[in-house]
């Protein structure tokens, strides 16, 4: 948590900045979120109200550092806040653990690496509330999109899936293949300005679950980037230590959402079952979605504690894919049995438990997905190179 005496140095001006009280904030959103998610669901609309709330509620900028202008929000508050606004809107807060995360990293290397490059990333997000983009369901380790080096910089053509809330966004932060002239290639990693006229936006999200995230896939075509705007290289399909970071910063933010959707559907079908004849089969159901709820929430808090250890490595990053993987199976499970707990009556969408059933589904895709988790908790365990498991 934050110190007081962090807080005291943040002071500028004789003016000591007052950290966001994100769970607060995400609390008194909740019944409007509550209320519109199932017509964007419904739609397959974009959640862009809910975004303007976000922004009005500070929470754009709660997780820059409280000495550059934002909220200070650590990353347990800011799991804290995506798990509360799930609760009501799985969309909402899938789409925004996207910006978060992307604020949270830069914050991290700021403030436990001292990385003064991120600086000016995180001073412009606090004063104008700028919306990050991440592209990593299409660029993860592999990388992707062709980088050709022309004068001054680089001329980037991609396809980015998965793109949550793209329309929303301002900046992209998103990388791209150069194969160099002796034939060995490098990812270069960039920021994307969203508004550029070689950056356009489809119209294809149409799914299962997730449906008002807004995850179209963005189109650069002859996109300029400058030699200076490029963030960092590496080699793609193996991992880097900036994605070591990524990994262990990001996931415990990503599946605070999936958590706090099987929370909810928890919370549905117990009330629905409360209205019902009781019996030895009531009570199974019951306290097995209980007891799978209490271990996605353990899983979850050993996430967090991860981040809490500052010290990204692949140890780190295996930890926090097995809690991923935890967290996955167990709110799976939690949703199959609300549904069977609840009845007949969940098969209803006015209900809302068939929609955290749906959303809960995403929970399967990200990264490391069942496979590539698997293999790499084995190769630690088995002292063997994990650099290429993805």
């Amino acid at each position: 948590m934050r110190s007081l005496e962090n807080i005291a140095t943040a002071s500028a001006g004789g003016t000591i900045p007052v950290a966001t009280d994100v769970v607060g904030a995400a609390h008194e959103l909740a019944p409007i979120l509550a209320e519109r998610a199932p017509k964007f669901d419904e739609s397959d609309r974009f959640v862009a109200e809910n975004y303007v709330l976000l922004k009005e509620a500070g929470l754009v900028q709660a997780g820059v550092p409280l000495e550059l202008g934002g909220g200070g929000a650590e990353v347990s508050e800011l799991c804290d806040m995506l798990r509360i606004l799930a609760h009501s809107c799985g969309s909402t807060a899938l789409a925004f653990a996207m910006h978060t995360h992307q604020v949270a990293i830069p914050a991290w290397r700021w403030r436990h690496q001292k990385v003064a490059a991120v600086e000016p990333l995180l001073k412009r997000i606090a004063a104008e509330k700028i919306i990050l983009l991440s592209s990593g369901g299409s660029d993860w380790i592999g990388g992707s999109g062709k980088a050709e080096k022309v004068d001054g910089g680089y001329r980037i053509t991609a396809r980015k899936a998965f793109t949550s809330g793209a329309v929303a966004g301002d900046i992209l932060m998103t990388g791209a293949i150069l194969c160099e002239e002796d034939g060995t290639e490098k990812v270069i990693h960039f920021g994307a300005p969203m508004r550029a006229p070689e950056v356009s936006v489809m119209d294809n999200w149409r799914t299962l679950g997730m449906r008002g995230t807004g995850s179209n896939d963005v189109v650069i075509d002859g996109l300029f980037i400058p030699d200076a705007a490029v963030g960092f290289s590496r080699t793609p399909r193996q991992w880097h230590p900036v994605f070591q970071i990524i990994a262990t910063v990001a996931f415990p933010l990503i599946y605070a959402v999936y958590l706090g959707v099987a929370e909810s559907a928890r919370d549905i079908a117990v009330e629905i079952a409360r209205k019902k004849p009781g019996g030895e089969g009531v009570l199974n159901l019951a306290g097995r979605m209980d007891t799978a709820l209490r271990a996605a929430q353990m899983a979850h808090r050993s996430m967090i504690e991860t981040v809490e250890r500052n010290a990204p490595s692949a140890e780190s990053v295996n930890d926090v894919m097995i809690g991923r993987a935890l967290v996955a199976r167990h709110g799976l499970e939690v949703v199959d049995l609300a549904m069977e707990l609840a009845g007949g009556a969940s098969f209803y969408r006015e209900r809302g438990l068939e929609r955290r059933f749906r959303d809960m589904q995403g929970a399967r895709f990200h990264p490391l997905q069942a496979g590539p988790q698997a293999q790499y908790a084995g190769a630690m365990a088995l002292g063997l190179p994990v650099n290429g498991i993805f």
